[in-house]
């Protein structure tokens, strides 16, 4: 069985106040579930993270990487230097970061490998513009991005990899597919993966990544090919962030 997996990606968001928040709201309620927790803040309080959610249910994730180890690359921050503060997963292939910063498909990979290589887990981001859904054209964008990265990896890499389906249409907007259509495209990336190997297919973890919140995890998580949510705005809020995880199971 699957475990979900709650992602919240503060993107450039939050505040050194807002992580001991977070921190002291999981640490004195006992809180538990049965879901995998993450949250990714940016880069400047990936300490006051591990600091503040020591002792919690809460892992830390970061939001990109460069794929250089070292080097001249001013701003960028490695896969090692994620690893010294504990980051156990990484995003790649955010749609922000493909439409602000023309990271393509290659460049998506290459990050995705450099993650593994150090042992951060890559969730790996993909989803269609709403002229693409309305082209009809979802299911091929989907899939193009999905295969550009996990059918270059090697079998027991491809298992260290969650995928998060976000619509670009839906992130930030309000707007959230439905459930069956979120579903419906979870279904395809599940038997995408399947090609390669059945086992791998049922134990893959498929994340919704468009507008989930408090008020419709439950009806998303409940999907069969739904394992969790990247959640964006309502990862900001303690109790939202509570409630989505406590949907999850």
């Amino acid at each position: 069985m699957r475990k979900p997996l709650i992602a919240g990606n503060w993107k450039m968001n939050g505040s050194a106040e807002l992580i001991e928040a977070f921190g002291q709201a999981f640490a004195e309620d006992g809180f538990s579930s049965s879901a995998e927790i993450l949250i990714h803040p940016p880069f400047p309080y990936l300490e006051a993270a591990r600091r503040a959610f020591s002792g919690t249910c809460i892992e830390i994730g970061a939001q990109t990487l460069n794929p250089l180890h070292s080097g001249a690359r001013t701003g960028e921050v490695s896969g090692q230097m994620l690893r010294e503060f504990g980051v156990e997963y990484v995003l790649v292939g955010h749609s922000e970061r493909r439409q602000l910063y023309q990271e393509g498909d290659e460049q998506v990979y290459d990050r995705a490998l450099a993650a593994l290589s150090v042992g951060i887990k890559p969730i790996l981001c993909v989803g269609e513009t709403l002229e693409e859904r309305d082209g009809g054209q979802t299911e091929a964008v989907v899939l193009r991005q999905v295969g550009h990265v996990m059918a270059r990896l090697e079998p027991e890499q491809r298992r260290r990899v969650a995928i998060a389906y976000e619509p670009v249409w839906a992130i930030g907007t309000g707007r959230t597919a439905t459930p069956d259509q979120a579903q419906a495209v979870m279904a395809s990336i599940r038997r995408y993966q399947a090609q390669f190997d059945r086992e791998l297919a049922d134990e893959l973890r498929l994340l919704y990544g468009g507008s989930m919140n408090a008020s419709n995890a439950s009806e998303l998580l409940a999907q069969e090919d739904i394992d969790g949510g990247l959640i964006g705005g309502a990862s900001l809020k303690v109790d939202d962030f509570k409630a989505i995880c406590q949907s999850a199971g």
